[in-house]
């Protein structure tokens, strides 16, 4: 049976179809409309406790038995167990991988995110301080990513998860307002990730109603 996505079309969202996709694990999704409230249903709370997207629910998790994961790390790394790929066994090429899946999670999406709550509202006055601290601290994050990429064909060697996590938020550069060619080695990765024939399908598939 289908895994079941519950997502929306954000950054975290597309990082789960992407990863889908390109474990080539068949899915279904089911559209969790956040500018609609959907997520702070009763029913999605079970599968989600945070009221946040993206989540899955699969049917045939561990010993035959149905599954949800939350958190779209916790997502990814279930999915990489699963299917067996874009997760080394080895323990070193293991924590490049979880290393820079964390920097994702704990840095290159929250600071990215505030600069799209701050860049949308109709006050100059309120943008002013929000923009000029976390447009600062993304641009860094670029930064970091692309002194990595320099030296690496993707974050953790070869290609992973942790290519996946990041490649949602690079996908929304332009609300960040930052043009690629300032990092070249990050634009050179996404080109690279956004030419592969699964990640097309994962940014195709329709995640809005």
């Amino acid at each position: 049976m289908p895994i079941q996505l519950f997502a929306f079309d954000t950054p975290n969202g597309r990082k789960i179809s992407v990863a889908l996709e390109e474990m080539n694990l068949p899915y279904e999704v089911q559209v969790v409309d956040i500018t609609a409230g959907e997520q702070l249903d009763p029913v999605f709370l079970q599968i989600s406790p945070n009221n946040k997207i993206p989540a899955i629910v699969d049917p045939d998790g561990p010993d035959g038995q149905s599954i949800s994961v939350f958190e779209s790390g916790a997502i990814l790394l279930y999915l990489a167990e699963k299917s067996g790929r874009f997760l080394p066994a080895d323990v070193r090429g293991r924590v490049a991988v979880l290393e820079w899946l964390m920097f994702q999670m704990s840095s290159f999406g929250p600071a990215p995110g505030q600069v799209h709550h701050f860049i949308a509202l109709a006050s100059e006055e309120d943008k002013r301080y929000g923009l000029t601290r976390f447009m600062a601290e993304t641009r860094r994050l670029y930064g970091v990513m692309d002194r990595r990429l320099a030296e690496h064909a993707f974050f953790a060697g070869d290609l992973s998860i942790a290519d996946f996590a990041v490649l949602g938020w690079v996908w929304r550069h332009p609300r960040h307002q930052v043009d690629l060619k300032d990092f070249p080695h990050v634009l050179r990765w996404y080109e690279t990730l956004m030419a592969r024939p699964a990640v097309m399908r994962g940014f195709a598939v329709s995640l809005r109603r």
